[in-house]
């Protein structure tokens, strides 16, 4: 890992040091990963904190570096009932605030501990307590938003009571950015719906107490959006939190997020597949870690991808393969490959892939914007819903797929949706030229001197100022 410690004058600053936690969740603990190489980078020494839970499922494996420990922390639930999310996520405060709250109070009082005590820790925005439990032992605390500026202002209007969510069927939403939402764009909570709207409008609680407000994004992406946020919010966004090899290559070996999970393709090997077929030949499949399909939408995909002649790559997890059809992986084995897990950046990159059939997660959407691949957008829930109306009819590197009455995305829907995205000869289509422009600007933020490349700049002077 590259370490420097300049200041933008070629001097030398002093070292602070920084906790970095995130939700123990796949798709938070990454980017927070990414954001902690950056920090690193610019001199600062890092403790990254992980749960007891994620550890068990998780490691972490990213280049030695004496500025970066880890640390774990107990978030074993102190009630066996936890059979609800609303019980989980009051469990998992309760214990995780009581852990929290010993490390950082041994943390402050050894004098052995890394030689320098914290000043500040950066937390996952969907942990809002984490800031009394900062604040309570003098330590600054700055929040990490993991969704995208648009999801977060959407969250934001419906915390300030100025949006309601599911809105009536008649009202519209305009953002900053000119874009007006229907009800259908607007995130969406399928499942308990009223707490987890709860759990995630809480992000916003004590925000009026932060210096730095950090969200995984780039200014050009969502220009019109972050600076209304802007006008009241201390907003630095600090992506695309994607491994730097894929970007602007200034951290040393940083190929991977470095958080990895055990799994097992059965000895097929996704990049090694992709290698023998031709340019822009295959449709790369995966809705996420988190998104089990109805056995109708498989059925609709699988019906699809047995009639047509697209060439695809599709990643599905164990528990979902009872959903695919008798015999569906012999009869499309020519053309097809299903896989439990892949590295989704290596394949993305990779010049076989024509496009990705997503449910735009913000993590999967950057990563396709980054790499330049167009979408062929199916959101299924949260932030997902409006993710999907940006790929399509702001940033237009991709089509979101109509649904039916019963929320699925039949045959012919998908096959029109993919026929639009891939690119038929040499000549790129619409999707795929503005594809490459967005590729082209998230390389360009995180660049030196890009906006998100200064935003971490201005942050870790600004830190060495206060100290």
């Amino acid at each position: 890992m590259e370490k420097a410690m300049a200041n933008g004058g070629g001097g030398r600053i002093k070292q602070n040091h920084v906790i970095v936690f995130p939700f123990p969740r796949h798709g938070h603990m990454s980017p927070m990963l990414q954001f902690s190489k950056r920090l690193i980078s610019k001199g600062l020494l890092l403790t990254f904190l992980v749960t007891s839970s994620a550890s068990q499922s998780l490691t972490i494996n990213i280049p030695p570096s004496p500025s970066f420990h880890i640390k774990i922390i107990s978030d074993l639930p102190e009630s066996d009932d936890v059979a609800t999310f609303d019980a989980y996520i009051r469990s998992f405060q309760a214990a995780v605030t009581k852990s929290l709250s010993n490390f950082i109070d041994e943390a402050l009082i050894s004098s052995s501990y890394e030689e320098v005590s914290p000043t500040l820790i950066v937390y996952d925005s969907i942990m809002p307590w984490v800031h009394s439990v900062a604040a309570e032992r003098g330590l600054d605390s700055a929040p990490f938003f993991t969704e995208s500026a648009a999801v977060n202002h959407l969250l934001h209007l419906v915390y300030g009571g100025s949006l309601s969510i599911p809105a009536p069927e008649n009202v519209v939403v305009s953002l900053p950015s000119e874009i007006v939402l229907q009800p259908g764009d607007l995130p969406s909570f399928p499942d308990d719906p009223e707490v987890v709207l709860d759990f995630m409008i809480n992000q916003f609680s004590h925000l009026e107490n932060v210096k730095w407000i950090f969200i995984n994004t780039f200014d050009r992406l969502e220009s019109k959006v972050v600076n209304w946020m802007a006008k009241t919010l201390p907003i630095k966004t600090v992506g695309p939190t994607i491994p730097s090899a894929y970007l602007d290559g200034r951290l040393e070996n940083d190929k991977a997020y470095g958080l990895n999970v055990s799994k097992s393709n059965n000895g097929k090997s996704p990049i090694k597949w992709l290698d023998s077929k031709e340019t822009a030949s295959v449709i790369y499949i995966s809705f996420g870690s988190l998104v089990m399909l109805s056995e109708e939408q498989v059925k609709e995909l699988t019906n699809l991808l047995r009639d047509t002649d697209f060439s695809f790559l599709w990643v599905l997890r164990e528990s979902e393969l009872v959903k695919l059809p008798n015999n569906f992986v012999q009869d499309t084995s020519d053309h097809g490959l299903i896989v439990n897990w892949c590295c989704q950046l290596q394949v993305l990159s990779h010049k076989a892939v024509s496009c990705f059939v997503t449910h735009c997660g913000w993590n999967s959407t950057l990563e396709a914007l980054s790499l330049g691949v167009p979408m062929v957008a199916i959101p299924q829930w949260v932030d997902q819903t409006t993710n999907a109306k940006f790929v399509a009819d702001v940033w237009r590197v991709g089509v979101r797929v109509k649904k039916n009455e019963k929320g699925v995305a039949i045959k012919e829907e998908l096959e029109a949706s993919i026929r639009k995205i891939v690119v038929q000869g040499n000549r790129p289509n619409e999707f795929k030229q503005n594809s490459i422009k967005w590729k082209n600007l998230a390389k360009e933020a995180v660049d030196e001197r890009g906006s998100s490349d200064k935003n971490i700049e201005e942050f870790v002077q600004a830190l060495a100022a206060s100290n």
